[in-house]
């Protein structure tokens, strides 16, 4: 069962097909600060935004793990990531899971004002680690 109400979608900018869907999901990323590789998602099915609210959903077929190999850290994704984006911060994010010794359930990613270099990753029990930004840059961004 989807996270997001008919009430959302009305409000929101919706898109459907992975291409747009993909540049849309990069976009979003780039506008509020955030390294545009950070949610290394395959074939999303929808992608909608509130920008009143800053609520962001993205709906893809099946779930998928990527291994950040610059920072050798396996991070798997929801069919259903959900969050409220705001400039340089992703909060209340449901969907999305880093393995330590265990699976744990990110809820908020941040990267420092004015721009250290630095990205953080929070869970909800307190728990978090910093990473260099560079590890969730896509290649082409690095030219």
């Amino acid at each position: 069962m989807s996270l997001v109400t008919a009430e959302q979608k009305a409000k929101a900018e919706v898109y459907y097909g992975d291409a747009i869907c993909q540049d849309k999901s990069k976009f979003l990323l780039q506008e509020v600060g955030l390294p545009r590789g950070l949610l290394p998602l395959e074939d999303i099915i929808e992608v909608g935004y509130i920008e009143e609210t800053g609520y962001v959903w993205l709906i893809q077929r099946k779930k998928k793990e990527h291994r950040f190999e610059k920072i050798n850290k396996l991070v798997s994704y929801a069919t259903e990531v959900t969050a409220y984006v705001e400039k340089f911060k992703i909060k209340k994010l449901t969907g999305v899971k880093v393995k330590e010794i265990l699976w744990l359930t990110l809820n908020e990613i941040h990267v420092d004002d004015p721009p250290t270099g630095k990205l953080t990753c929070k869970t909800s029990t307190g728990l978090y680690r910093t990473f260099p930004t560079e590890a969730f840059e896509l290649e082409e961004d690095k030219k």
